[in-house]
């Protein structure tokens, strides 16, 4: 089989590592005589499995101990909705820093919930080209949290820093987390689905300081409480157990790498094709001021939305997918996720190459 070069921006490629270890037990897990997807999720088998991907992803974002670590269903989408439930009470509102599509949606659904406000916003004529300054955030220090998206996958805009905030800090890291080193004690909260660095769709994670999650509201569905999924160590329902299986494949490639290398890769990558964009800029337009571009998705536009099919066309018969920019805003995205090498942002570069001069 020759593997192609995955751009796609979620679900994503996976390390190749992860996925060799998921086939030669996949039939036979650990000399059981039946599958990780036949094992009960209260049996021995898959709790060490479970503990073992919460115990990597511990160790490589070092999470304090008054974090609980929860794996949840629904995606972060389903977030949007959760956080508010738990975390915004009558009476208090919620500050939104809005930087792309997916906040946009998550402020929509904490509306539905309670009162929330836009602290910041970049749009202009429906576009996202750069993240605001911390002066620019009119932040309420009486909020009940403070919600941003870190990476902007539509868009390709990331903040690079993290506003300082009074209220409790609240952070959508999809499409970031694990790609860069964080201080998870500047957050009150983490989340992330984990279809970009972390594993497959169908499990969500959740970092939470334990004082939110006893203080979180308690006249909401109890399997939409973060304090009965802490209790239970994510277990109180069936959780997606194949999912988290090949999550902790993943954690475990990326354990033995270290954050820190991962970051620095991940930096080369994009270095790497923005430089491209830029010496070629009379024909690749990258619209993302340069202090805000995303390390884990590189937009951009050709000339017309036909070369810009073609380009996308002719990466495929290179081998090459995923390129395609969202349906919302059309372009050419790339993805440069951990599991996407160093050698496919090169052969993108050496098409982009010949394309334009074609």
């Amino acid at each position: 089989m020759a593997r192609v070069y995955n751009f796609n921006a979620g679900p994503a490629g996976l390390p190749l590592a992860a996925l060799e270890r998921m086939q030669r037990e996949l039939i036979d897990f650990e000399g059981t005589g039946m599958s990780i997807l036949e094992h009960s999720h209260r049996g021995k088998a898959y709790e060490a499995v479970h503990d073992e991907a919460i115990s990597h992803l511990r160790t490589l974002l070092t999470i304090p101990d008054d974090y609980d670590v929860l794996f949840l269903q629904g995606g972060a989408s389903q977030q949007f909705a959760v956080i508010p439930m738990n975390l915004l009470p009558p009476g208090k509102s919620a500050d939104y820093v809005i930087t792309g599509g997916w906040s946009e949606k998550a402020y929509e659904e904490a509306c539905r919930i309670g009162k929330a406000r836009v602290a910041a916003t970049t749009v202009v004529d429906k576009q996202y080209r750069r993240i605001p300054k911390e002066s620019e955030l009119e932040l309420d220090p009486d909020a009940a949290y403070v919600h941003v998206t870190s990476n902007n996958t539509l868009f390709g805009t990331q903040f690079k820093t993290f506003p300082k905030t009074k209220a409790p800090l609240v952070a959508d890291m999809s499409s970031d987390i694990l790609g860069r080193k964080i201080e998870v004690k500047d957050f009150a909260l983490i989340y992330a689905g984990a279809q970009k660095n972390i594993g497959p769709s169908g499990v969500t994670v959740v970092i939470v300081k334990k004082e939110l999650v006893a203080a979180g509201r308690k006249d909401i569905p109890v399997i939409f409480r973060y304090e009965t999924h802490a209790k239970a160590n994510s277990l109180y329902n069936t959780p997606p157990t194949i999912a988290i299986y090949l999550m902790r494949n993943v954690l475990a490639t990326l354990a033995e790498t270290g954050l820190a290398a991962i970051e620095a890769a991940n930096e080369k990558k994009a270095a790497l094709l923005y430089a491209a964009l830029d010496e070629m800029a009379d024909y690749y337009q990258a619209p993302v001021e340069k202090e805000s571009r995303s390390t884990m998705n590189v937009v951009f536009r050709l000339p017309s939305e036909e070369l810009e099919k073609k380009l996308v066309a002719d990466a495929a018969k290179q081998k090459m997918v995923g390129l395609a920019g969202h349906r919302s805003t059309g372009g050419i995205r790339a993805s440069l996720y951990n599991a996407v090498s160093l050698e496919a942002v090169e052969k993108l570069v050496e098409l982009m190459r010949a394309f334009r001069k074609a």
